[in-house]
């Protein structure tokens, strides 16, 4: 029994949403989540998962069937309507924030380029969340990418899945001529939020972009999303949907 297995509430309001979840197999589908869970959040090695869940090659193989299939979109988005709903708000998001964040890769084979700016090896977490902090959508880089250019595709990501967004709010690094496009081609109002001078040599949370900053350090609670250690992009964003998993599973 490990701090970050799931307890029998969780399992059950994720149960529901893995195909075939109640087929009946050799391992315990519950027991191979619970292996993620645990490399998630210690930043462990696939091969060093220790022997009391599945083989480490079996808890590999469902969590890349399960993010061939999408089913970890699926259930950020099932889990946080659900949230939403539990406070009485709306199921879809009306306002959604975005920002991006800059870690240092820790794997030689993966993708990655200098953020300049940051100073930092690596690649670039580009993410959309909702005035809760919840995860809407996310889009992983190379680090020396500039918001306002990846902005572009997690836009279009964001209008793919959330129909209901009309309003987002960034920080001036995505001023410019992406306020035009956010208009004229995704029929979204960006709004940008800026520190005033009077404010730059003193710590003021700015109204809402601070909600996109505390998601970020949630994400760093899990030692996988520390650094950088997945060799694809498609990986490096299933490790973030996972954390926002986590998060949304400790509301039960």
């Amino acid at each position: 029994m490990y701090p970050t297995d799931l307890n029998d509430a969780q399992w059950q309001r994720i149960e529901k949403f893995i195909p075939n979840a109640n087929r009946k197999r050799k391992h315990d589908l519950r027991q191979v989540w619970n292996g993620i869970m645990y490399l998630l959040k210690t930043g462990c090695q696939w091969r060093m998962l220790p022997s009391d869940f599945p083989k480490w090659q079996i808890v590999y193989y469902y969590y890349k069937r399960w993010q061939d299939i999408e089913a970890y979109d699926e259930l950020v988005e099932k889990l946080r309507i659900e949230e939403r709903v539990a406070k009485g708000q709306n199921e879809d998001a009306s306002v959604g924030i975005i920002d991006s964040q800059s870690v240092r890769s820790a794997n030689n084979k993966s993708l990655m380029s200098i953020d300049g700016n940051k100073k930092v090896k690596g690649i670039k977490r580009h993410v959309a969340v909702d005035k809760n902090g919840w995860l809407l959508t996310v889009m992983v880089s190379v680090a020396h990418v500039h918001d306002s250019k990846a902005a572009v595709l997690l836009m279009r990501r964001l209008k793919e899945t959330m129909c209901g967004i009309k309003t987002l709010i960034a920080d001036g690094g995505y001023r410019g001529e992406l306020i035009e496009i956010a208009t004229t081609v995704f029929n979204y109002v960006l709004k940008i939020v800026m520190r005033n001078k009077e404010d730059q040599n003193t710590f003021k949370p700015l109204p809402m972009r601070w909600v996109v900053e505390r998601t970020f350090s949630w994400f760093d609670n899990d030692r996988r999303l520390c650094r950088n250690y997945e060799t694809g992009f498609e990986s490096a964003e299933s490790m973030v949907k996972l954390s926002a998993i986590k998060l949304l599973l400790n509301k039960t």
